[in-house]
């Protein structure tokens, strides 16, 4: 259920679910984003969901707050009903020359480059939400032990494909953009393809990522 649907701005509101970031607050905000996107109210022009928040712009040409406030709260979700995710691997290379920040890594976790990998890749990961750049997932959850903090001094390219980490979450960069965090190898894969109008991101809120280690070889001659 929504803990309270609060007004920002002039032309937007936003549902919020709660404080914590978990699999079952997400999964409700997910399932809301839903059934707002299938429900065709009048005058909603974007929605967008968060870790526990779902953020919904509308036309104020068109309808306003209190209207779209009302919809929301009469809107009839089904929470039986499963949301069909997919499971994707993601080939991740992490030697040298892309596990930009491992050196980092080995000395706020007091792990060596053999273990932060292990545990890095011997883990199935949940998304909570795309975004900050165009389909950019924010995967979780990472285990208390391989937590850091972003870079003290963010860097003003993070080359497009790189794998970051930062506290509990894991990234994937889907274009060269400016970035703090600890960056621990680069996929191949294309994350997003903004040729495709319909379905844009390859990874989407309630997916299931699997990464999977590769070498440089394989890096170079991989084909999506």
């Amino acid at each position: 259920m929504i803990n309270k649907i609060v007004n920002l701005g002039d032309s937007a509101l936003y549902c919020d679910f709660g404080q914590e970031v978990n699999k079952e607050i997400n999964s409700k905000v997910i399932k809301y984003f839903n059934s707002v996107r299938k429900s065709n109210i009048e005058g909603i022009t974007n929605v967008t969901p968060s870790y526990n928040k779902l953020i919904i712009s509308f036309n104020l040409s068109i309808t306003n707050f209190k209207k779209i406030k009302k919809e929301i709260e009469i809107l009839n979700i089904d929470y039986e009903n499963k949301i069909i995710n997919k499971e994707i691997q993601i080939p991740v290379c992490c030697e040298s020359s892309f596990s930009l920040d491992i050196k980092r890594l080995e000395k706020k976790l007091n792990l060596n480059r053999e273990q932060i990998l292990e545990k890095f890749f011997n883990k199935k990961y949940f998304c909570y939400m795309t975004g900050f750049i165009a389909g950019m997932p924010f995967l979780g959850d990472l285990d208390e032990n391989m937590r850091a903090n972003r870079l003290e001094t963010p860097r003003v390219k993070v080359p497009k494909g790189s794998i970051g980490l930062t506290e509990q979450f894991t990234n994937i960069y889907t274009f060269e953009s400016p970035g703090g965090w600890n960056i621990i190898g680069n996929t191949p894969l294309n994350i997003f393809n903004n040729l495709n109008e319909n379905e844009p991101n390859l990874i989407s809120p309630g997916d299931t990522v699997i990464f999977k280690e590769i070498t440089s070889s394989e890096y170079k001659n991989y084909h999506d």
